[in-house]
């Protein structure tokens, strides 16, 4: 199994990003996706996450600035950003969660800074 994460990197304040998450090795269409993030000396919080059904989440720190999508016919997720600000620096992840299993990737740095 692996989710690898692209499309990070460094973006003015204001300024926009979108991230993906391939994924293989499962059933992608089943899984649960969500991106979350950690910062420097901080914990690892969930930012959004999408059902098997297309349901999302958002934190209330990222609403209506971040969208998450998934297109099963090529197993990836995306989290498209914009407004970003630099507090929304920090390495990203993918995570896919299946009825008994739970999958990571292994991260991309978001720098978010002028």
């Amino acid at each position: 199994v692996q989710l690898v994460e692209s499309g990070g990197g460094l973006v003015q304040p204001g300024g926009s990003l979108r991230l993906s998450c391939a994924a293989s090795g499962i059933i992608f269409s089943v899984y649960g996706m969500a991106w979350y993030r950690q910062a420097p000396g901080k914990q690892r919080d969930l930012v959004a996450s999408i059902t098997d059904t297309g349901t999302t989440y958002y934190a209330d720190s990222v609403k209506g600035r971040f969208t998450i999508s998934r297109d099963n016919a090529k197993n990836t997720v995306y989290l498209q950003m914009n407004s970003l600000k630099p507090e929304d620096t920090a390495v990203y992840y993918c995570r896919g969660l299946g009825s008994r299993s739970v999958y990571w990737g292994q991260g991309t740095q978001v720098t978010v800074s002028s």
